[in-house]
């Protein structure tokens, strides 16, 4: 019994001195190392893009759902990307690289604004 509850002590530790003195992006990069590309998954509901912040790597792709009766987009703010037109249950895609703009809007409704947070594995 104190050998797993040992364990468990100093697998905690660990976990909690590497999120202190490792960065952030750092920690992520080497967590996702040689890990494949991911499908993700944004909805478009109330006027709002939810998650609000996504973590995404090159090679991911990032699919919205609008679920709201009002066509959508999602567009770079720079421009560099852009879903095109979104229909009511219809999706749009990217496929995410390591120049990705990460903020984006709806151009029909420039107040719907959300972030990619891009990691990327060097």
């Amino acid at each position: 019994m104190y050998v797993l509850n040992r364990r468990h002590f100093m697998l905690n530790t660990t976990a909690a001195l590497a999120a202190v003195v490792l960065p952030v992006n750092r920690v992520k990069a080497e967590n996702t190392a040689g890990a494949s590309p991911q499908e993700h998954q944004v909805e478009i509901q109330k006027f709002k893009f939810s998650p609000a912040v996504l973590t995404v790597r090159p090679g991911d792709t990032i699919t919205w759902l609008n679920r709201d009766i009002a066509p959508h987009t999602a567009t770079a703010k720079d421009r560099s990307w852009d879903t095109g037109t979104i229909k009511n249950m219809a999706t749009g895609s990217i496929v995410v690289t390591a120049d990705t703009a990460t903020s984006y809007y709806c151009r029909f409704h420039p107040m719907m604004k959300a972030e990619l947070k891009l990691v990327v594995v060097e």
